[in-house]
């Protein structure tokens, strides 16, 4: 949870002066790629906004309505984030970029005199700036990606696609895509600008704003389509749950293990239940402590199993 907190703020406050110095480049061109550079980047701001009120309500304690916890919270709010920020984000963007296509114009701009600095071309300050966001972008992703690497090492995924497809940490999943994005975005916006400066075509800047829109868009979709899943309650990765099963079979005092389920109640937070047939030879007593025992066996294999339910069968 703190891992994922700090990578969270770490993108707060670099989106935060990036929105504010994208919409002053805005300002000063006209540029249709840094206006839906403005979108995204405010979008983003708002994505962590998002994701810390949701680390913040998961931390709330069970209680008779919630008995499992709030640990959803944050698929729920991370949702919300793929669904109405990236999507309004992107749909604005390529909307925009798209009218520009159809109805390009060239802007005469006077040189612009910036902090007693100049004067200059005022696409020298959407140059700036868009080189100023790569180099934050680039200190949030490193941020996110350390976090994600970690859980990578802790549960012996192959890589960062298995990682985005098993993970139930979406707070730090949703902050690496985001920045991921964010310097791709960047990136197009910048080739894009300095075309149109060196061609005179406005529609290369055009073009890019167009494209960002719809690289939004896609990967809203692919973030929703994976916050979904979690939402949905999906159990642990197979080949986790056959170990664990495994782990209670091999039990002194069990018979046969009858059901064996998991589900996802949180990031990081796995509830675990069974149907368990023990030998006919146990008191109440013995059951009770033979019950223990499988739960303490549970949660050292694999930190995630939070809850464990046990029905006893003789």
């Amino acid at each position: 949870m703190a891992g994922s907190k700090s990578v969270v703020i770490a993108a707060l406050i670099a989106n935060g002066a990036i929105a504010v110095l994208k919409f002053f480049a805005f300002l000063l061109t006209g540029s249709p790629s840094m206006l839906s550079e403005v979108y995204h980047s405010i979008s983003d701001t708002g994505n962590q906004v998002f994701l810390l009120v949701g680390i913040r309500y998961s931390g709330k304690e069970p209680d008779q309505g919630h008995p499992f916890g709030y640990g959803k919270a944050q698929f729920f709010y991370s949702f919300l984030v793929s669904v109405l920020l990236f999507g309004i984000a992107g749909w604005e963007s390529a909307k925009h970029g798209y009218n520009a296509i159809m109805h390009p114009h060239t802007a005469n701009l006077d040189p612009v005199t910036v902090l007693g600095i100049g004067p200059f071309p005022p696409w020298y300050v959407s140059v700036v700036v868009l080189l100023g966001a790569i180099a934050f972008e680039t200190y949030a992703l490193v941020k996110a990606n350390a976090e994600l690497q970690r859980q990578i090492s802790e549960y012996g995924w192959s890589g960062i696609p298995e990682a985005f497809k098993k993970t139930s940490d979406v707070t730090t999943l949703t902050a690496f895509t985001e920045d991921t994005i964010a310097l791709g975005g960047a990136g197009i916006a910048l080739v894009g600008i300095l075309l149109t400066e060196f061609t005179g075509n406005p529609v290369y800047d055009a073009a890019a704003a167009l494209l960002i829109g719809l690289m939004l868009m896609g990967f809203a979709l692919a973030l929703a389509w994976e916050n979904k899943r979690l939402l949905l309650g999906e159990s642990m990765e197979a080949e986790v749950e056959n170990r664990l099963r495994g782990i209670v079979g091999d039990h002194s005092g069990v018979a046969h293990v009858d059901a064996f389920r998991t589900m996802f109640i949180g990031p990081g937070k796995v509830l675990v239940t069974a149907d368990v047939s023990f030998t006919s030879e146990l008191d109440t007593e013995e059951l009770d402590e033979d019950i223990d025992q499988i739960e303490t066996k549970l949660q050292q294999a694999d930190n995630r199993v939070k809850i464990v339910y046990i029905e006893p069968e003789i």
